[in-house]
């Protein structure tokens, strides 16, 4: 009885062996199809060729499906296209439709940051220019000392989850009971 499991999980490895050893081979065949290039450069983030425009779009920081559609859509791009295959021009107008939404037509509820506490206008973040103002609107909220300023500082879930049983990393669990020591009343 232990000499036939023991053929079967034999069986078994070597088969996962086959099957890596064909994705292996399928990784290594994968070569750029022509007139595709392997990797496009938009608003400062390197995208994969082979992927389609609006899958390609969300991998820049501040670029989600919604904006991306959009940006299609305005431009008259088809969505499922290779990225790879645009050309310089077509890429230069993605990059200004990301910078400048508003005067290409894309609604404001479509935008990241709509009225601006320090200028008031719609805009469009995206990459370090949306980490950072992220990171100075949570300092402007610590500096006030509002609400949310205030769990930021301490750490603590600031949108109104539970704490009881979440957010808990590093800290004790619980409550732990001491030992009964011997002669002690119950």
């Amino acid at each position: 009885m232990g000499t036939t499991r023991v053929k079967g999980l034999e069986k078994k490895k070597e088969e996962v062996e086959e099957v890596k050893k064909v994705r292996r081979k399928k990784k290594e065949e994968k070569k750029p199809k022509e007139g595709i290039r392997g990797i496009v450069r938009v608003a400062g983030t390197d995208l994969e060729g082979e992927k389609p425009i609006y899958i390609a779009l969300q991998k820049i920081k501040g670029v989600g499906g919604t904006f991306a559609n959009a940006i299609c859509r305005v431009l008259g791009l088809e969505r499922r296209r290779e990225i790879g295959s645009l050309s310089d021009e077509e890429i230069q107008k993605i990059e200004k439709v990301i910078e400048d939404p508003s005067s290409f037509g894309i609604p404001d509820w479509v935008l990241n940051r709509r009225r601006d506490p320090e200028t008031g206008e719609n805009k469009h973040l995206v990459g370090t220019e949306l980490t950072l103002t992220q990171q100075q609107d949570i300092r402007k909220m610590i500096e006030i000392r509002c609400y949310k300023g205030i769990r930021h500082m301490y750490g603590l879930p600031v949108r109104g989850q539970r704490t009881r049983s979440s957010f808990r990393k590093g800290r004790t669990v619980g409550v732990v009971r001491k030992k009964a020591q011997p002669g002690a009343k119950k």
